[in-house]
């Protein structure tokens, strides 16, 4: 490794241990020529993801875009920015795991939709009405009683919090028309 200080090629490692996500190791180095001491990062190479947008264009995937929509989403409610990291982490994974070099946007969206529904209710309809594009009342509504529906499957604790959004969803909505 090159010292970033006076440009020896030759180091030698000093410490090394994993980092907090385990998905880097970071390494201390000293310069044989100079002496001093410096940090590095060890990190697997992947695959870089290409998204297919909906008109057709290709871009690189972008995980700080998918986290500044998260965060709109989640705005004001009780999820953390790890929690919203992991989320991105556990997307890009999923396609990494699969060696999917080019993935549909729309893929994307529906496996984000579907992992904050587990995280939170609100930041789901939040998310999925930017998202799904609802056009009116009764698509966004469709989506309401889908998640209900849903919810009735789920564990009993849940279902009464659901139905307090629901309720509460409902009463925002009748009150602005």
């Amino acid at each position: 490794m090159k010292c970033p200080y006076c440009g020896e090629s030759d180091s030698k490692v000093v410490d090394s241990r994993p980092t907090d996500e385990g998905g880097s190791i970071r390494r201390r180095r000293e310069c044989h020529n100079c002496q001093r001491r410096f940090t590095t990062y060890e990190t697997v190479e992947s695959l870089p993801i290409i998204v297919i947008k909906r008109d057709g264009g290709r871009e690189a995937f972008d995980r700080n875009k998918l986290l500044k929509g998260l965060f709109k989403a989640c705005e004001k409610r009780p999820v953390s920015l790890k929690q919203l990291e992991m989320l991105v982490d556990e997307v890009e994974q999923y396609f990494q795991n699969r060696l999917m070099t080019e993935v549909e946007s729309r893929q994307i969206g529906e496996l984000v939709i579907e992992k904050l529904r587990m995280l939170d209710d609100i930041a789901y309809v939040r998310f999925a009405s930017v998202y799904r594009h609802f056009q009116d009342l009764s698509s966004f509504m469709a989506e309401l009683n889908k998640l209900m529906n849903d919810g009735k499957k789920r564990i009993r604790r849940a279902d009464v919090r659901r139905r307090y959004v629901y309720r509460r969803l409902l009463l925002f909505v009748r009150i602005s028309r």
